[in-house]
């Protein structure tokens, strides 16, 4: 390799190398995309069935607690009208203690209390009841000033979270009793002013086994199932996005609301918060760092009252998707790798036979004729081989054959030039003789014509002389040019002969130098 050349097998490699590193970026960053992608959907995926499931728990509970309170307040409706019936005729001043008394051991009630309008006629106020510690509960104190107006007005109240409603009715929902009685049991009040009369009878009953048991039967007891099962459920929460918004309204009686209505809250920031109390909720989720690790958080509403919320385990949940592209990326790589030493392997053998095949053209160009390579592949490099091969054959032929007929033209033009030289040395010779004796013969033939026509002149001049003497001088000329071309053909055929010695020297000379390049080839 000369210069800045770069092998066939190394552009080769380095190229399927480029590729081959491209194919692997390219499809490392497309399966990190996807699976990120993936991780997120599955993770909604998760995050919603959870949230479905807690979603589905909620609406049963509400169902039994539904049916179940409904039930107790056709209890309380009719216990209440009973208890009507039997103080019709008396006055809210008229009644007695004990009067209530045996009419709450009588219908197995908690406790009855009488309402009356306050002499300011801005409240209604607890006058007689069972309990002592009911006595002088003010509907106005607890903000219920308005709903019961309207109840002794004959209008349907309308209090937020009333389980039962009617004309002259109302019942309220299980919740903490506000006023003294046993301050950590459950109750559930119901109210009916009885038409024509100056009072509202308000019996009470305790449901601390009907909390229990929709507390037990609740998604409360649900969601702590599904942590406890799941390895990525970190907590679950029904949250109450307007006691987020007011914190204040925790501490009103009725509707009995809190923060967290379900489940925990533990892993909640300011952010989440914020986010539970926005007045326009809608499902959201993302990931945050909390506790140094990192969670998938979910906000799903329900209803204006309730957001569930979940706390996912992020790592669990993308750790089988990451180590699972992981070994794809990893198989992805090895494959690569596999197949650029394989492509190398089978490059290299392809490379091995064209450097057999240019080794044996170097060895052509420094002029030897009997190399030859030996490629069996089947492929079309065993073709180009034997065609290689069948070429060397057929210049080493011909190279030889020209070095024989070279030898031969050799010897003959080594012979013409001794010939030549002979007969230029012989016609010179003859040359020289001929003209010698060409003059010789013309001097005497010229003397004997002056002689003649020295003679004639002694002779009277006559026509038949005078023909005599021009026919001697015609005589001369036609001497003179004979001989003359005599000398001018004996020098012709000398330079000719001696042009033929030339030309042959000159063959002798090119057959030489052709004999020596032949002798440059190894045949």
């Amino acid at each position: 390799m000369k210069g800045n050349n770069v092998t066939l097998r190394k552009q080769f490699l380095l190229r399927v190398l480029s590729i081959l590193v491209v194919i692997a970026v390219i499809s490392g960053f497309t399966q990190l995309y996807f699976m990120k992608k993936q991780i997120v959907n599955q993770t909604n995926e998760q995050a919603e069935a959870v949230a479905n499931t807690v979603k589905r728990g909620l609406e049963q509970t509400e169902l039994a607690t539904e049916t179940i309170e409904h039930q107790i307040d056709l209890k309380l409706v009719a216990h209440m009208k009973h208890i009507a019936t039997q103080l019709k005729e008396k006055s809210a001043d008229e009644i007695t203690k004990e009067e209530l008394i045996d009419i709450r051991d009588q219908l197995g009630l908690s406790g009855i209390s009488i309402f009356k309008e306050a002499p300011s006629k801005d409240d209604y106020i607890a006058v007689q009841s069972t309990e002592e510690q009911e006595i002088g509960f003010s509907f106005k104190k607890f903000g219920y000033y308005e709903a019961g107006k309207r109840l002794v007005s004959g209008e349907v109240p309308e209090v937020p979270g009333a389980t039962f409603t009617d004309q002259y009715t109302l019942v309220l929902p299980i919740a903490q009793a506000g006023s003294g009685i046993e301050q950590s049991g459950f109750y559930k009040f119901a109210y009916y002013h009885v038409e024509g009369t100056d009072f509202t009878i308000n019996p009470f009953i305790e449901a601390n086994e009907v909390y229990e048991y929709m507390k037990n039967v609740g998604p409360e007891t649900e969601i702590k199932q599904l942590v406890k099962e799941s390895d990525i459920v970190e907590e679950i929460g029904v949250l109450n996005p307007k006691v987020f918004a007011d914190p204040s309204l925790e501490k009103q009686i009725y509707p009995p609301v809190k923060k967290i209505e379900a489940g925990t809250f533990r892993y909640g920031t300011p952010k989440d918060e914020e986010m539970v109390a926005d007045s326009n909720p809608v499902t959201i989720s993302y990931i945050e760092k909390v506790k140094g690790e990192k969670r998938y958080k979910m906000f799903i509403p329900i209803d204006d009252n309730r957001t569930i919320y979940l706390s996912l385990d992020y790592e669990k949940m993308s750790g089988p998707l990451y180590r699972h592209s992981i070994i794809l990326i990893i198989s992805g790589l090895a494959s690569l790798i596999v197949l650029f030493l394989l492509t190398a392997r089978f490059f290299n053998r392809i490379y091995e036979n064209l450097q057999h095949i240019k080794n044996q053209i170097t060895s052509l160009e420094e002029g030897d004729l009997t190399v030859k390579s030996d490629i069996k592949d089947g492929s079309e490099l065993e073709l180009l081989s034997q065609s290689t091969n069948r070429m060397v054959d057929k210049l080493n032929q011909l190279v030889a054959e020209t070095h024989k007929q070279a030898t031969k033209a050799q010897r003959l033009s080594i012979l013409l030039e001794a010939e030549a030289s002979d007969s230029v040395e012989k016609m010179y010779t003859l040359s020289t003789e001929a003209t010698i004796k060409a003059r010789e013969q013309l001097n005497e033939f010229t003397a004997f014509l002056e002689d003649i026509t020295e003679s004639m002149k002694g002779y009277p001049e006559t026509g038949s002389s005078e023909k005599i003497l021009s026919r001697v001088e015609a005589l001369k000329e036609i001497a003179h040019e004979r001989t003359a071309a005599t000398t001018d053909t004996t020098i012709t055929l000398s330079d000719l002969i001696q042009s033929l010695h030339g030309q042959a020297r000159e063959l002798s000379d090119i057959s030489n130098r052709l004999i020596k390049y032949m002798e440059k080839f190894t045949l």
